[in-house]
């Protein structure tokens, strides 16, 4: 019986791109990525809201509400905007730094600290099936990030063209 590439990796278990993916798909706050449209957008929204709370105080003291509604409203959606873009980059290179791993010929891994780097070339059955967990798996992820970025970003122009407007 011929033994399988795989069950010989010298690469420790942590460090392997496949079960960093797991970990990562299974982690509390990089599992929003694999979550629902609905679910991720709800998740969206709270942090927004969360945001919208944190920056409104700012807002209130450089525009009163009373007086000037619409710049302490634009403030506002542009403070909770900048933390949501904070919270969607850290998930955007999270995933992608996954998606780097799994699409790399060769793995590089620490064998018991920073000083004795390594590399491990992957054989053929690995590196396919690390690339097809990237198509079908991490690709979508990316994708849903990068549009609800560039919703965010077309929304937060929107505010400073308003912003302009005054």
């Amino acid at each position: 019986m011929r033994k399988s590439s795989i069950q010989v990796c010298p690469v420790p278990i942590e460090q392997q791109p496949v079960n960093e993916y797991e970990a990562l798909k299974e982690s509390w706050f990089f599992s929003w990525g694999t979550l629902e449209k609905y679910l991720f957008l709800r998740k969206i929204a709270v942090v927004w809201s969360v945001g919208w709370l944190i920056s409104s105080p700012i807002a209130a003291a450089s525009f009163s509400p009373s007086r000037s509604v619409l710049p302490f409203i634009l403030f506002s959606n542009l403070g909770a905007g900048v933390i949501l873009a904070l919270v969607l980059l850290q998930l955007f290179f999270a995933w992608y730094y996954i998606s780097d791993r799994l699409k790399k010929e060769t793995i590089f891994y620490e064998e018991s600290g920073w000083y004795d780097g390594q590399t491990w070339a992957k054989p053929p059955e690995m590196l396919t099936r690390d690339r097809l967990i990237v198509s079908y798996q991490i690709n979508p992820i990316l994708g849903r990030l990068t549009r609800t970025a560039g919703m965010l970003a077309l929304f937060m122009a929107g505010d400073g063209m308003v912003w302009l407007c005054l």
